[in-house]
């Protein structure tokens, strides 16, 4: 038998309808061409399964015992192959129980999970999520092998590899918010009032500075961090009980007015605004149950955005 790299399959196409018609011409309409061309068909297969298939009687065509052999293992491996090549099914996420892993900051954890949760629980109460901290690394291979669905997070922080996917979700701008009844923050800070006050840096990282003093340092100034912490948590409730400075994205400062007595003020300085994107790896690109969780991951991000 011919090597299956130089078999083409079609010919097995061509193979069930002549099974099925018994008779060139009619198999020759069944599959849109030329009673020559499907002749020509039928030499192939002939050459190819070096067997006659259909021989001439006086009751017509009729099959030779090689070719009644190949009917049914034909067609099962018709029907697989039509199986692979259909779009894949729609995902029912009323009835999944899936489980989506996704990695993210707390702040866009503060900003996005809660109401992608509520989201999620009322349409799709048997899915379930898990949110992890994003590494310090971009975890890459987690995307690969499917242990990370996606990662959200600032595009500059994040620096994600070029061969990633990666959607824009909502932009913010930073700013700075105080206490109410601050002794020397009372409206949009000069650079010399913001610099001489004791400020608190978030830096989950643990680094000592952050993207603002990158900015005073070409200005040639610097501004003294008293205290570090790790994470949101706890950062409005500290701000509220004492004088520092807390610099951060105008979402976020805007949601902890709602727990604490804050006030935000612009930084002075001119610091550009920043993406927060959703990434994923091209490999679950077209899978739908991926596509279910980004675009209900898409809708929380428009309301976010004021959309």
């Amino acid at each position: 038998m011919s090597n299956l790299r130089t078999f083409d399959l079609n010919l097995l196409v061509a193979f069930d309808v002549l099974m099925r018609e018994l008779n060139v011409t009619r198999a020759a309409e069944q599959m849109f061409v030329t009673q020559s061309a499907m002749s020509h068909i039928l030499n192939r297969l002939r050459q190819k399964l070096d067997d006659p298939l259909l021989v001439k009687t006086p009751a017509g065509m009729k099959p030779t015992e090689r070719a009644l052999a190949l009917i049914e293992p034909v067609r099962g491996l018709l029907a697989e192959l039509e199986q692979l090549i259909q779009p894949p099914l729609e995902f029912e996420a009323g009835t999944s129980q899936r489980s989506f892993a996704i990695a993210a900051t707390d702040y866009l954890e503060f900003l996005l999970i809660p109401a992608l949760s509520g989201l999620i629980n009322r349409i799709a109460p048997g899915i379930n999520i898990h949110v992890k901290r994003t590494e310090t690394s971009f975890p890459v291979a987690q995307l690969e092998n499917g242990s990370l669905d996606v990662v959200l997070g600032f595009e500059s922080v994040l620096d994600p590899p070029a061969q990633l996917q990666c959607q824009k979700l909502f932009d913010d701008e930073m700013v700075c918010v105080v206490r109410q009844n601050h002794p020397v923050i009372r409206s949009a800070p000069s650079l010399e009032e913001y610099i001489a006050g004791p400020h608190m840096l978030i830096s989950w990282k643990g680094n000592p500075a952050g993207i603002i003093d990158q900015y005073l340092q070409e200005l040639g100034v610097e501004r003294r961090i008293k205290l570090i912490v790790p994470n949101f948590l706890s950062a409005p409730l500290i701000v509220a009980q004492t004088d520092m400075i807390l610099s951060l994205p105008y979402k976020l400062a805007e949601r902890f007015t709602t727990f604490v007595p804050l006030e935000i003020f612009p930084v002075p300085l001119k610091l550009p605004t920043y993406d927060l994107v959703m990434i994923w790896h091209p490999l679950q690109d077209k899978d739908p149950a991926h596509l279910w969780l980004r675009d209900k991951i898409t809708t929380i991000g428009r309301t976010v955005n004021g959309l």
